[in-house]
């Protein structure tokens, strides 16, 4: 058979293969983009975005309580599907394409169950280490999948990278309904809804984790959008996937290994400060690269926020907690571009106005007012930050363990969570 154990190469795989499908419709996409709504591009894409991320941030908490309950696989499925449907309609139907973008954001969190499934089967010393490779990978879905996806358009046409795109996505979720196994054993589970769902569960990290995404993923919709006619786009995500990936696994073990959660958070946060800077008052190409060199570092966090908040859940509720930290993603997710179109429409920046890079560029390479502002919000995130408690676990929260350990030693039927046999060790080292 090819199930067997719960690993966490079961969750790269199926991240991969989910975003290496939409990043090959990078290209395509915005230009169906430009063509459907000539006026105001980004005010539109900020508007679909918008709504996409609103219905996340309602669904996603209540699709990781209910993975508490009823275990990962299935909802693992729903959401990959949902994440992925649209994708075979940008050729049939491009309003029908933006229009289930917009609808899909109810089940598209797969980060949710993702983080809860990898919660289920690592410990909590490994788990920071397992976040980052998880967000690596998405990041390397990212690397190659535009640059192949430009490739296929110039030379086959649009088409066909839809195809491909959708034969991906198909066999994405082939692999969760036949080879995924169930993470979340029955002894793990939740037996009933007799817990509210209370933001309390998230951490004060999540008023942070609020105003300190929105302005990179506004920054990130808008960046495409403004080099979709220069040449250098699929080099500059490559360059800045594959740091991203290097910072997220090597750089953020070690980090969280000698300074911490919290220490691990505020730098990644200073990082983004300097990103977003640099891009507002940037005035040549070269400078871009650079902003992208410290947006690679500053990738790291939110696997260090997930990873945070997970060590403040019980171990029967990552699925609630990680789809409350999703939740806030996708709000912000939708909110970056939404205000980013409208600071774009104020500043009277279009499409066709935008002119390409080129090395003796004197202007601005990307208008400032937008990452500025998202940079004074970052400053914002980082002073709230500051005061995040030092402590992993709330008095609530342990008391809370204290009562599962004596059940569990009560019931002799019960299996402690920390079995060796359910967890799969990523970090080898003894002094952990």
């Amino acid at each position: 058979a090819l199930r067997g154990r719960a690993r966490v190469s079961h969750a790269v795989v199926v991240i991969f293969l989910e975003f290496f499908a939409w990043g090959l419709l990078t290209t395509p996409m915005l230009k169906v983009l430009h063509e459907t709504f000539p006026q105001h591009t980004f005010l539109m894409n900020g508007m679909i975005q918008g709504v996409k991320g609103l219905l996340s941030f309602l669904s996603a908490p209540l699709i990781g309580a209910m993975s508490d309950v009823w275990g990962r696989k299935s909802f693992l499925l729903l959401t990959v599907f949902f994440t992925c449907a649209p994708i075979p309609l940008m050729r049939i139907s491009p309003w029908w394409y933006f229009a289930l973008i917009s609808v899909s954001g109810v089940f598209a969190v797969t980060f949710s169950v993702i983080f809860a499934y990898v919660a289920d089967i690592t410990d909590e010393q490994e788990r920071s280490t397992a976040y980052g490779l998880v967000s690596a990978t998405f990041a390397a879905s990212l690397v190659i999948s535009p640059a192949i996806g430009e490739y296929l358009s110039a030379q086959y046409g649009d088409s066909l990278v839809v195809l491909v795109a959708t034969v991906i996505a198909v066999a994405d979720i082939a692999f969760v309904f036949f080879v995924v196994p169930e993470s979340l054993p029955d002894k793990m589970r939740l037996s009933s809804w007799g817990f509210p769902i209370s933001w309390e569960q998230a951490d004060p990290f999540a008023v942070s984790l609020l105003v300190v995404v929105a302005p990179s993923s506004g920054f990130n919709n808008s960046f495409k959008l403004l080099n979709l006619y220069t040449m250098s786009i699929a080099a500059y995500i490559a360059m800045v996937g594959i740091l991203s990936i290097i910072a997220q696994t090597v750089l953020l073990s070690v980090l969280m290994r000698t300074v911490g959660y919290k220490k691990t958070v505020l730098l990644g946060l200073s990082f983004q400060v300097l990103q977003l800077l640099w891009y507002a008052f940037g005035s040549e190409s070269w400078m871009m690269w650079a902003a992208g060199t410290i947006a690679a570092l500053s990738s790291i966090t939110f696997p260090a926020v997930s990873a945070l908040v997970s060590h403040s859940a019980l171990p029967d509720q990552q699925g609630v907690v990680q789809g409350m930290v999703t939740g806030i993603r996708g709000l912000c997710n939708g909110l970056g571009p939404a205000l980013y179109g409208v600071i774009f429409f104020m500043f009277n920046v279009e499409l066709d106005e935008i002119t390409p890079v080129t090395a003796e560029s004197s202007q601005s390479v990307i208008p400032g007012p937008p990452f500025l502002f998202g940079a004074c919000a970052v400053i914002l995130a980082l002073g709230v930050a500051i005061f995040i408690p030092d402590h992993h676990r709330s008095p609530e929260d342990k008391a809370g363990s204290i009562s599962t350990t004596h059940s569990q030693s009560a019931n002799p039927l019960a299996i402690p969570t920390s079995d060796t046999e359910d967890h799969e060790p990523l970090l080898q080292d003894s002094s952990m």
